[in-house]
């Protein structure tokens, strides 16, 4: 860990890739996995052309500002077209906060190996 900035062995390892995760999984990102191996050239150009495509998904959705959170700040609903695969936003009884709470299926859907509702974000 000390030759690697420092950082706990821990750390370390939470971006390792894991086999059978969603194709949505961040730790798939190419250009994460260019960057890490030290082809900043090449990560560079490919986050780019992640950024666009993430920007052209939003203007189809009609949402394109800068920035634009998933969830409206006025509403705290989810925009038209954006639906969660594994979570939906509720109220907490206790502290009246919208959070986030999972309602299933990404388990099954790794033991099945089904990917079939996951989008191609990649």
């Amino acid at each position: 860990a000390e030759n690697m900035y420092f950082f706990s062995d821990l750390a370390l390892t939470l971006n390792e890739p894991e086999e059978r995760v969603a194709p949505t999984d961040s730790r798939l990102r190419p250009d994460q996995r260019l960057m890490e191996s030290g082809r900043w050239d090449e990560a560079n150009v490919e986050k780019q052309r992640l950024g666009g495509e993430q920007r052209a998904t939003r203007r189809r959705f009609g949402r394109e500002k800068q920035l634009l959170p998933r969830v409206s700040p006025r509403t705290g609903k989810d925009y038209e077209g954006y639906i969660p695969l594994w979570f939906e936003r509720k109220v907490d009884a206790v502290t009246g906060e919208l959070i986030c709470v999972y309602k299933g299926g990404y388990w099954e859907a790794k033991d099945k190996q089904d990917w079939s509702t996951c989008p191609d974000i990649f």
